[in-house]
């Protein structure tokens, strides 16, 4: 099928700054896709590799989309490289037409919670709103004051509630060991990425990781999660190949060939959550229909378990209008089908 291939980049300030074991990230970078049919039906992707995970860079992206041109058929769109994964799924976004049928009707959303002390703060008035589970930014200062923190974190807690912990690979395996120990009697769901091999590092340093991770997801009750480490389809290939027993934390926005990375992470009856890469209206539109098509854990006894999504990150930009659905304690179907990618793409202009 030929189409009118269009794209605009884009370099939007946030809110705030997001503070992070990598520093603060002050503006999202990224690249909004318009592909329109014969018909004059419009489709929108979005492609916004993170800086800090390695993997394609939007220089090779938006060199991609020159080499494409401005008229594409399937062909020439499944000939970009699977190594442009956060590509690759843009243009598969913007060629889907409609949304798969909803597994859910709403699905629960954690809170992000800012790191350091100033996470206190605002536990209490999340809890008023009604979420029941929070994500803190930990590596960010010092360990002791952080570990401090994290009991004063637990005391404030709305009964029930859960926390992940969240270090973005900050740590080596000794503080990792530390934090797990102390969060085997709290209430922690998981602590995600306690390690990461930079891309510097090579397969050496990843290897060297790997091993730490599996052996730190087996050697405590506190289950850990990888974000970071599963860049593309590979990763998670790769990960589901050595056994991982942890969550896996999804950012469909990276991710090429999503459908099939979630029917082999269905076969596998993997943990997955599924979460932001801070992205447009755009992007999560397509991002949220993924989770909502995702029938979720199904245990021994044949009960079904949906994981709260890493989606409460919303309004983040400072020009509102390239936001998606603002953080609430859950997310409906209706909320999702809302979102308007095309008001998005105007913006741009």
């Amino acid at each position: 099928m030929p189409y009118l291939l269009q794209f605009r980049r884009y370099a939007l300030p946030f809110r705030a700054p997001v503070r992070t074991a990598h520093g603060l990230w002050t503006v999202r970078e990224g690249l909004a896709i318009r592909l329109e049919d014969e018909a004059g039906v419009a489709g929108y992707g979005e492609a916004g590799p993170v800086p800090d995970f390695g993997g394609e860079t939007m220089a090779e992206i938006t060199a991609a989309c020159r080499e494409l041109g401005d008229r594409v058929d399937d062909a020439r769109l499944d000939a970009v490289p699977a190594r442009l994964g956060s590509l690759t799924q843009a243009l598969a976004a913007a060629r889907r037409r409609g949304a798969a049928e909803p597994r859910h009707k709403h699905l629960g959303v954690a809170a992000l919670l800012p790191a350091g002390r100033a996470a206190l703060a605002q536990v209490g008035t999340r809890a008023e709103a009604g979420f029941r589970v929070f994500k803190w930014k930990v590596g960010v200062g010092d360990i002791d004051d952080e570990l401090a923190m994290l009991d004063d974190l637990c005391a404030v807690l709305p009964g029930g509630a859960q926390l992940r912990l969240d270090a973005n690979g900050a740590w080596d395996r000794r503080r990792a060991e530390r934090w797990l120990e102390r969060c085997a009697e709290r209430p922690v769901e998981f602590v995600e990425q306690p390690c990461f091999a930079e891309v510097s590092q090579g397969a050496a340093g990843r290897s060297k990781v790997e091993d730490i991770l599996l052996g730190l997801a087996s050697d405590y009750p506190t289950p850990v999660a990888l974000d970071e480490s599963l860049v593309n389809a590979g990763d998670i290939g790769r990960w589901l190949d050595l056994g991982w027993p942890g969550v896996f934390v999804l950012k469909p926005l990276l991710l090429h060939g999503l459908d099939g990375i979630l029917a082999r992470l269905g076969q596998a009856k993997a943990k997955v959550v599924f979460s932001s890469a801070l992205e447009t209206g755009i992007g999560a539109k397509a991002a949220l229909q993924a989770a909502f098509s995702w029938p979720g854990e199904t245990d021994s006894a044949g009960s079904t378990r949906t994981r709260s999504l890493g989606f409460g990150v919303w309004p983040l930009f400072a020009d509102a209008r390239y936001d998606g659905p603002t953080a609430a304690p859950f997310l409906y179907w209706e909320d999702i089908q809302r979102i308007n990618p095309e008001a998005v793409w105007t913006a741009l202009s």
